[in-house]
């Protein structure tokens, strides 16, 4: 059995995990810092950056704890390398090389699109039950659609490390188009659950809303349907606060990295009251709609054309109740999505990507840096 301790921090949560095999989580532990930033709408980087240098330690300690183990009986340390905040993955990078320098662990950087991949991988232990009841893990060639807030991307896989990019989007991800869309309803962040939320209750039908279908191509854009959400907010009366001062988000472009843009004023939701006249459940519902149906689309047709066994979904937008609901109905092949707590950042997902590097021999040096905009190659 090989144990990897992962480590994350490439935006808002401070992880650390021990996963043996590369699919069984033997502790998973997260610092959370969605409440820091929930004033400003999304994530303030410098902030994040200092939570993860208060957090981490206790977070690996606890996942050493929790999986009553020690660093003797580890085989490697995974760590976040990009893409993601710059300042967020440094903390993760630099300490996963003083423990790897103190210990004699061999280093493994991990791609975090990569690692959210391999989330379908994994599985929590039952009690009272051997390994021998683990979930067959999924079967190659695949296709994984890969939704989270900084990242759309349409991947072909047909084995381990082993990656094509069918399509991605052009402009707004799917969850960054989900954050930008709940601020200016004034549904508050993180945005995918305040939307799913309100939904639940509305009419899709209510808003003709535009989708953006790009002919001949896999790729995604959601800023046009963004922009139409803006236009019925205008035509119910209702405006969005446009905010003062530098934003977060140009404080984020300003270190390499769009992922998860926060306004930097608390205010920068719409004040509800200004928009009691808007049908508000129905246009979330409308909008949210809209963006399952491209992704569902997308998806079944590279499923189709490519002649895949599996379709996984993965990352923070894969947790919403109507996309896994709409695919699994619309695709003729097994859909597979990990559970909402791994769909978020994790470390978990993180050691699985790197047990499966480590299994190949990968190994990364001293030098190894961080890239806030790494893609999946």
């Amino acid at each position: 059995m090989r144990l990897i301790l992962g480590l994350e921090t490439s935006c808002d949560e401070t992880a650390g995990s021990v996963v043996a095999d590369g699919r069984k989580i033997l502790s998973n532990v997260i610092a959370s810092q969605v409440e820091l930033h929930r004033q400003y709408g999304g994530v303030f980087p410098e902030m994040a950056s200092r939570q993860h240098v208060l957090d981490v330690v206790p977070v690996i300690r606890e996942a050493l704890a929790q999986a009553g183990t020690e660093w003797e009986s580890l085989a490697a340390i995974a760590v976040t390398s990009g893409p993601g905040l710059v300042g967020s993955l440094l903390v993760g990078v630099n300490i996963a090389k003083g423990i790897c320098w103190a210990t004699g662990l061999p280093l493994i950087g991990v791609n975090h699109l990569e690692a959210h991949l391999y989330a379908n991988w994994l599985f929590f232990p039952q009690k009272g039950t051997d390994d021998r009841a683990a979930p067959a893990a999924p079967e190659f060639p695949l296709v994984c659609l890969i939704v989270s807030g900084g990242h759309t991307d349409l991947v072909l896989v047909t084995g381990h490390g082993q990656y094509r990019v069918l399509g991605r989007t052009l402009d707004d991800a799917a969850g960054e188009a989900f954050d930008k869309v709940a601020r200016l309803l004034g549904l508050g962040y993180p945005g995918g659950p305040a939307i799913q939320a309100v939904a639940e209750d509305g009419n899709p039908k209510r808003f003709d809303l535009p989708r953006a279908w790009l002919k001949d191509t896999y790729d995604f854009s959601f800023s046009g349907l963004k922009t139409a959400v803006l236009r019925a907010v205008k035509d119910y009366g209702g405006l969005p606060h446009s905010g003062q001062g530098r934003s977060a988000a140009t404080a984020a472009r300003s270190e390499g990295n769009d992922e998860k843009p926060a306004t930097r004023h608390p205010r920068s939701a719409a004040p509800r009251a200004r928009l009691r006249k808007l049908p508000l459940a129905d246009l979330a519902a409308s909008f949210q709609t809209a963006v399952v149906d491209v992704l569902v689309a997308k998806t079944s047709q590279a499923a189709e054309e490519f002649q895949v066994k599996e379709v996984l979904l993965a990352g923070g937008v894969a947790s919403n109740t109507l996309l896994r609901e709409r695919m699994v109905a619309r695709t003729a092949v097994p859909v597979r999505y990990p559970p909402p707590a791994l769909c978020t950042d994790n470390a978990a997902m993180v050691a699985a990507a790197g047990y499966f590097k480590h299994m190949t021999g990968q190994r990364d040096n001293w030098d190894l840096d961080v890239l806030p905009r790494l893609s999946l190659h």
